[in-house]
Protein backbone atom coordinates (compact mmCIF):
# COMPACT_ATOMS: atom_id res chain seq x y z
CA UNK A 1 0.00 0.00 0.00
CA UNK A 2 1.06 3.60 -0.70
CA UNK A 3 1.82 5.82 2.34
CA UNK A 4 -0.87 8.29 2.96
CA UNK A 5 -0.52 11.39 1.29
CA UNK A 6 -2.04 13.50 4.20
CA UNK A 7 -0.28 15.63 5.12
CA UNK A 8 0.14 17.45 9.30
CA UNK A 9 -0.03 21.00 8.41
CA UNK A 10 -2.72 22.73 9.58
CA UNK A 11 -6.04 22.59 8.11
CA UNK A 12 -6.95 26.06 5.12
CA UNK A 13 -8.01 29.04 7.19
CA UNK A 14 -11.57 28.13 5.89
CA UNK A 15 -12.01 25.34 8.24
CA UNK A 16 -11.94 27.02 11.60
CA UNK A 17 -14.13 29.84 10.33
CA UNK A 18 -17.48 29.00 12.27
CA UNK A 19 -15.99 26.81 15.08
CA UNK A 20 -17.14 23.41 12.96
CA UNK A 21 -15.13 21.21 10.37
CA UNK A 22 -15.41 22.30 6.72
CA UNK A 23 -17.41 20.07 4.47
CA UNK A 24 -17.28 20.34 0.41
CA UNK A 25 -20.94 19.63 -0.97
CA UNK A 26 -20.34 18.83 -4.38
CA UNK A 27 -23.46 17.52 -5.66
CA UNK A 28 -27.13 19.04 -4.86
CA UNK A 29 -28.40 17.13 -1.66
CA UNK A 30 -32.19 17.39 -0.40
CA UNK A 31 -32.97 20.70 0.81
CA UNK A 32 -33.80 18.95 4.56
CA UNK A 33 -29.80 17.48 4.57
CA UNK A 34 -28.59 20.63 3.23
CA UNK A 35 -30.06 22.56 6.68
CA UNK A 36 -28.86 19.56 8.61
CA UNK A 37 -25.49 19.79 6.92
CA UNK A 38 -25.24 23.25 7.81
CA UNK A 39 -26.08 22.86 12.05
CA UNK A 40 -22.93 20.25 11.84
CA UNK A 41 -20.96 21.55 9.30
CA UNK A 42 -19.61 25.19 7.53
CA UNK A 43 -20.98 24.26 4.31
CA UNK A 44 -19.41 25.39 0.88
CA UNK A 45 -21.59 24.02 -1.69
CA UNK A 46 -22.07 23.47 -5.46
CA UNK A 47 -23.13 27.52 -6.03
CA UNK A 48 -19.99 28.93 -3.85
CA UNK A 49 -17.04 29.72 -5.71
CA UNK A 50 -14.58 28.11 -3.18
CA UNK A 51 -16.08 24.59 -4.55
CA UNK A 52 -13.65 24.72 -7.40
CA UNK A 53 -11.23 24.59 -4.62
CA UNK A 54 -11.98 21.15 -3.17
CA UNK A 55 -9.34 19.27 -4.36
CA UNK A 56 -6.48 21.76 -2.53
CA UNK A 57 -8.58 22.61 0.31
CA UNK A 58 -11.13 19.79 1.45
CA UNK A 59 -10.60 17.70 4.23
CA UNK A 60 -14.16 16.24 4.17
CA UNK A 61 -16.24 15.98 1.27
CA UNK A 62 -19.55 15.06 0.70
CA UNK A 63 -20.91 13.26 -2.96
CA UNK A 64 -23.70 12.11 -4.77
CA UNK A 65 -23.27 11.52 -8.28
CA UNK A 66 -20.47 13.11 -9.08
CA UNK A 67 -16.79 11.19 -9.66
CA UNK A 68 -13.90 11.15 -7.93
CA UNK A 69 -11.44 10.04 -9.81
CA UNK A 70 -7.49 9.27 -9.19
CA UNK A 71 -6.70 12.42 -10.99
CA UNK A 72 -8.35 14.06 -8.14
CA UNK A 73 -7.20 12.11 -5.22
CA UNK A 74 -3.79 12.64 -6.47
CA UNK A 75 -4.06 16.33 -6.34
CA UNK A 76 -5.53 16.36 -2.72
CA UNK A 77 -3.49 17.99 -0.05
CA UNK A 78 -5.45 17.35 3.04
CA UNK A 79 -8.33 15.09 2.33
CA UNK A 80 -9.43 12.83 4.94
CA UNK A 81 -13.06 11.14 4.00
CA UNK A 82 -15.77 11.07 1.44
CA UNK A 83 -19.10 10.82 3.01
CA UNK A 84 -21.56 9.31 -0.52
CA UNK A 85 -24.80 9.30 -0.92
CA UNK A 86 -26.17 5.77 -2.00
CA UNK A 87 -24.97 2.90 -1.99
CA UNK A 88 -22.79 2.49 -5.16
CA UNK A 89 -19.24 3.94 -4.79
CA UNK A 90 -18.20 2.59 -8.40
CA UNK A 91 -18.17 6.55 -9.41
CA UNK A 92 -15.03 7.00 -6.34
CA UNK A 93 -11.55 5.58 -7.31
CA UNK A 94 -11.20 3.56 -4.14
CA UNK A 95 -8.16 2.00 -4.62
CA UNK A 96 -6.70 5.60 -4.94
CA UNK A 97 -8.32 6.48 -1.76
CA UNK A 98 -7.27 3.57 0.12
CA UNK A 99 -3.86 4.20 -1.10
CA UNK A 100 -4.25 7.38 -0.12
CA UNK A 101 -5.93 6.85 3.48
CA UNK A 102 -8.77 8.23 2.51
CA UNK A 103 -12.06 6.91 3.99
CA UNK A 104 -15.43 6.30 1.79
CA UNK A 105 -18.53 6.14 3.82
CA UNK A 106 -21.80 5.34 2.09
CA UNK A 107 -25.50 4.68 3.13
CA UNK A 108 -26.01 0.86 2.50
CA UNK A 109 -29.78 -0.29 3.71
CA UNK A 110 -31.74 3.08 3.35
CA UNK A 111 -32.82 2.60 0.17
CA UNK A 112 -34.03 -0.83 0.67
CA UNK A 113 -37.62 -0.37 0.90
CA UNK A 114 -37.79 2.36 -1.77
CA UNK A 115 -35.76 0.51 -4.23
CA UNK A 116 -38.36 -3.04 -3.31
CA UNK A 117 -41.18 -1.11 -3.95
CA UNK A 118 -39.90 -0.43 -7.52
CA UNK A 119 -39.31 -3.83 -7.80
CA UNK A 120 -42.44 -5.06 -7.24
CA UNK A 121 -44.17 -1.96 -9.37
CA UNK A 122 -41.78 -3.04 -12.22
CA UNK A 123 -42.93 -6.80 -11.86
CA UNK A 124 -46.76 -6.12 -11.40
CA UNK A 125 -46.18 -3.54 -14.30
CA UNK A 126 -44.49 -6.74 -16.70
CA UNK A 127 -46.69 -9.04 -15.54
CA UNK A 128 -49.68 -7.18 -15.99
CA UNK A 129 -49.03 -5.91 -19.52
CA UNK A 130 -49.46 -2.62 -18.29
CA UNK A 131 -47.05 -1.12 -21.01
CA UNK A 132 -48.07 -2.99 -23.81
CA UNK A 133 -51.61 -2.56 -22.98
CA UNK A 134 -51.20 1.07 -22.57
CA UNK A 135 -49.07 1.75 -26.07
CA UNK A 136 -51.90 0.01 -27.68
CA UNK A 137 -54.17 2.64 -26.33
CA UNK A 138 -51.98 5.41 -27.04
CA UNK A 139 -52.49 4.21 -30.58
CA UNK A 140 -56.11 5.00 -30.80
CA UNK A 141 -58.90 2.33 -30.78
CA UNK A 142 -60.70 0.99 -27.85
CA UNK A 143 -59.12 -2.23 -26.43
CA UNK A 144 -61.07 -5.06 -25.66
CA UNK A 145 -60.57 -6.90 -22.31
CA UNK A 146 -60.49 -10.08 -24.13
CA UNK A 147 -57.25 -8.95 -26.10
CA UNK A 148 -55.08 -8.70 -22.54
CA UNK A 149 -53.97 -11.69 -20.58
CA UNK A 150 -51.59 -11.08 -18.36
CA UNK A 151 -49.81 -13.48 -15.16
CA UNK A 152 -51.30 -13.66 -11.45
CA UNK A 153 -48.04 -13.57 -9.18
CA UNK A 154 -49.73 -15.11 -5.82
CA UNK A 155 -48.28 -18.20 -5.22
CA UNK A 156 -45.41 -17.55 -8.04
CA UNK A 157 -41.71 -17.92 -6.33
CA UNK A 158 -39.12 -15.48 -6.53
CA UNK A 159 -35.42 -15.66 -6.69
CA UNK A 160 -33.32 -13.27 -5.48
CA UNK A 161 -29.53 -13.23 -6.58
CA UNK A 162 -27.80 -11.76 -4.17
CA UNK A 163 -29.34 -11.17 -0.39
CA UNK A 164 -28.37 -8.22 0.89
CA UNK A 165 -30.70 -5.41 2.74
CA UNK A 166 -32.57 -4.95 -0.60
CA UNK A 167 -32.61 -8.33 -1.80
CA UNK A 168 -34.32 -8.96 1.79
CA UNK A 169 -37.04 -6.19 1.69
CA UNK A 170 -38.12 -7.80 -1.35
CA UNK A 171 -38.19 -10.77 0.17
CA UNK A 172 -40.67 -9.80 2.53
CA UNK A 173 -42.41 -7.85 0.33
CA UNK A 174 -43.45 -10.91 -2.15
CA UNK A 175 -43.91 -13.16 0.77
CA UNK A 176 -46.47 -10.67 2.22
CA UNK A 177 -48.32 -9.48 -0.83
CA UNK A 178 -48.05 -13.10 -3.00
CA UNK A 179 -47.23 -15.48 -0.66
CA UNK A 180 -44.39 -16.03 -2.75
CA UNK A 181 -41.88 -19.18 -2.18
CA UNK A 182 -38.44 -17.57 -2.11
CA UNK A 183 -35.38 -18.90 -3.57
CA UNK A 184 -31.76 -16.76 -2.51
CA UNK A 185 -28.66 -17.37 -3.95
CA UNK A 186 -25.52 -15.22 -2.10
CA UNK A 187 -21.95 -17.54 -2.01
CA UNK A 188 -20.82 -14.74 0.55
CA UNK A 189 -23.69 -14.63 3.22
CA UNK A 190 -23.47 -18.11 6.15
CA UNK A 191 -25.75 -20.85 5.60
CA UNK A 192 -27.96 -19.82 8.46
CA UNK A 193 -28.58 -15.95 7.41
CA UNK A 194 -32.64 -14.99 6.83
CA UNK A 195 -32.96 -17.65 9.69
CA UNK A 196 -36.15 -15.54 10.13
CA UNK A 197 -37.35 -15.49 7.01
CA UNK A 198 -38.72 -18.96 5.06
CA UNK A 199 -36.40 -19.66 1.92
CA UNK A 200 -35.22 -22.16 0.36
CA UNK A 201 -30.96 -21.35 -0.44
CA UNK A 202 -29.76 -21.90 -3.74
CA UNK A 203 -26.31 -23.05 -3.90
CA UNK A 204 -26.50 -21.86 -7.61
CA UNK A 205 -27.44 -19.67 -9.61
CA UNK A 206 -29.09 -21.56 -11.51
CA UNK A 207 -31.78 -22.76 -9.08
CA UNK A 208 -32.72 -19.42 -8.61
CA UNK A 209 -33.82 -19.20 -12.75
CA UNK A 210 -36.39 -21.84 -11.64
CA UNK A 211 -38.24 -19.18 -10.26
CA UNK A 212 -41.21 -17.26 -11.70
CA UNK A 213 -39.89 -13.87 -10.91
CA UNK A 214 -35.93 -13.26 -10.92
CA UNK A 215 -34.66 -10.16 -9.38
CA UNK A 216 -31.22 -8.99 -9.17
CA UNK A 217 -29.20 -7.26 -5.96
CA UNK A 218 -25.72 -7.66 -6.71
CA UNK A 219 -23.42 -5.18 -7.31
CA UNK A 220 -21.22 -4.61 -10.63
CA UNK A 221 -17.95 -6.36 -10.61
CA UNK A 222 -16.34 -8.99 -12.91
CA UNK A 223 -17.67 -12.05 -11.38
CA UNK A 224 -21.29 -10.38 -12.10
CA UNK A 225 -20.86 -8.79 -15.00
CA UNK A 226 -23.03 -11.07 -18.14
CA UNK A 227 -24.42 -13.13 -14.95
CA UNK A 228 -27.50 -13.12 -16.54
CA UNK A 229 -26.44 -13.88 -20.57
CA UNK A 230 -28.57 -16.25 -23.14
CA UNK A 231 -27.27 -19.64 -21.73
CA UNK A 232 -28.95 -18.50 -18.45
CA UNK A 233 -31.79 -16.91 -20.48
CA UNK A 234 -32.95 -20.08 -22.04
CA UNK A 235 -32.86 -21.99 -18.80
CA UNK A 236 -35.76 -19.76 -17.62
CA UNK A 237 -39.07 -20.08 -17.98
CA UNK A 238 -41.17 -18.68 -20.79
CA UNK A 239 -43.10 -17.43 -17.88
CA UNK A 240 -40.66 -15.95 -16.76
CA UNK A 241 -40.44 -12.48 -15.17
CA UNK A 242 -36.32 -10.80 -15.24
CA UNK A 243 -35.94 -7.44 -13.13
CA UNK A 244 -32.96 -6.06 -12.72
CA UNK A 245 -32.93 -3.08 -10.42
CA UNK A 246 -29.28 -3.37 -9.17
CA UNK A 247 -26.75 -1.91 -11.53
CA UNK A 248 -26.31 -2.09 -15.56
CA UNK A 249 -23.92 -4.79 -17.01
CA UNK A 250 -25.33 -7.73 -14.74
CA UNK A 251 -27.55 -8.93 -17.62
CA UNK A 252 -26.33 -8.69 -21.10
CA UNK A 253 -28.92 -6.35 -22.69
CA UNK A 254 -28.86 -7.86 -26.07
CA UNK A 255 -28.73 -11.13 -25.39
CA UNK A 256 -31.99 -10.49 -23.07
CA UNK A 257 -33.07 -8.24 -26.82
CA UNK A 258 -32.95 -11.79 -28.52
CA UNK A 259 -34.61 -13.68 -25.52
CA UNK A 260 -37.57 -11.29 -25.51
CA UNK A 261 -37.80 -11.27 -29.78
CA UNK A 262 -37.64 -15.08 -28.98
CA UNK A 263 -40.29 -15.56 -26.36
CA UNK A 264 -37.65 -17.19 -23.95
CA UNK A 265 -39.18 -14.84 -21.40
CA UNK A 266 -42.81 -13.19 -20.69
CA UNK A 267 -41.04 -9.71 -20.00
CA UNK A 268 -38.20 -8.00 -18.57
CA UNK A 269 -38.16 -4.87 -15.41
CA UNK A 270 -34.86 -2.93 -15.93
CA UNK A 271 -34.33 0.41 -13.39
CA UNK A 272 -30.59 -0.07 -14.50
CA UNK A 273 -29.02 0.11 -17.82
CA UNK A 274 -24.96 -0.29 -19.49
CA UNK A 275 -26.34 3.75 -20.57
CA UNK A 276 -27.74 5.85 -18.10
CA UNK A 277 -29.77 7.40 -18.44
CA UNK A 278 -31.13 5.36 -20.89
CA UNK A 279 -32.19 6.67 -24.83
CA UNK A 280 -34.07 5.74 -27.10
CA UNK A 281 -31.18 5.49 -29.59
CA UNK A 282 -29.03 3.02 -27.49
CA UNK A 283 -32.51 0.77 -26.48
CA UNK A 284 -34.65 1.12 -29.91
CA UNK A 285 -33.97 -2.77 -30.09
CA UNK A 286 -34.57 -3.71 -26.65
CA UNK A 287 -37.38 -1.52 -26.52
CA UNK A 288 -39.35 -2.69 -29.21
CA UNK A 289 -40.35 -5.49 -27.37
CA UNK A 290 -43.90 -4.18 -25.33
CA UNK A 291 -42.77 -6.38 -22.55
CA UNK A 292 -39.95 -4.18 -21.26
CA UNK A 293 -40.70 -1.47 -18.55
CA UNK A 294 -37.70 0.59 -18.51
CA UNK A 295 -36.93 3.43 -15.92
CA UNK A 296 -33.77 5.55 -15.19
CA UNK A 297 -32.61 4.35 -12.49
CA UNK A 298 -35.33 5.55 -9.72
CA UNK A 299 -35.33 3.12 -7.49
CA UNK A 300 -34.74 5.58 -4.99
CA UNK A 301 -36.01 8.45 -6.38
CA UNK A 302 -38.52 9.31 -3.38
CA UNK A 303 -38.32 12.56 -1.79
CA UNK A 304 -38.42 10.45 1.55
CA UNK A 305 -35.69 8.51 0.58
CA UNK A 306 -33.13 11.56 -0.94
CA UNK A 307 -33.92 12.89 2.02
CA UNK A 308 -33.03 10.31 4.14
CA UNK A 309 -29.92 8.91 2.82
CA UNK A 310 -28.82 12.71 2.15
CA UNK A 311 -28.95 13.04 5.98
CA UNK A 312 -27.46 9.67 6.80
CA UNK A 313 -23.90 10.64 4.41
CA UNK A 314 -23.77 13.95 6.11
CA UNK A 315 -24.12 12.13 9.72
CA UNK A 316 -21.77 9.12 8.76
CA UNK A 317 -19.26 11.95 7.72
CA UNK A 318 -19.59 13.71 11.25
CA UNK A 319 -19.48 10.42 13.17
CA UNK A 320 -16.19 9.52 11.74
CA UNK A 321 -14.79 13.61 12.55
CA UNK A 322 -15.88 13.23 15.82
CA UNK A 323 -13.92 9.80 16.69
CA UNK A 324 -10.94 11.70 15.37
Amino acid sequence: MAPSRIDSSPEPQLESQSGKPTVYLIDEYHPEAVKHCKTLFNVIGPQDPEIKNWRQNARYLLVKGSSVTEDDIAQTKHLRAIGKQGVGIEKIDAAACKAAGIKIFNTPGINATAVAELVLALTMSVAREIRPIALRQEAGGAIAKATCSGLILTGRSIGLIGMGNISRRVAEIFRGAFGSHIIAYDPFLPEDAWSDLPHERATTVDQVLSADVISIHVPLVKETTNLISYPQLQRMKSTSVLINAARGGIVNESDLARALQEGLIWGAGLDCHMQEPPTKDMYAKLWSSPRVVSTPHIGAATDQTQMETAKAAVDNLFEFIKQQ
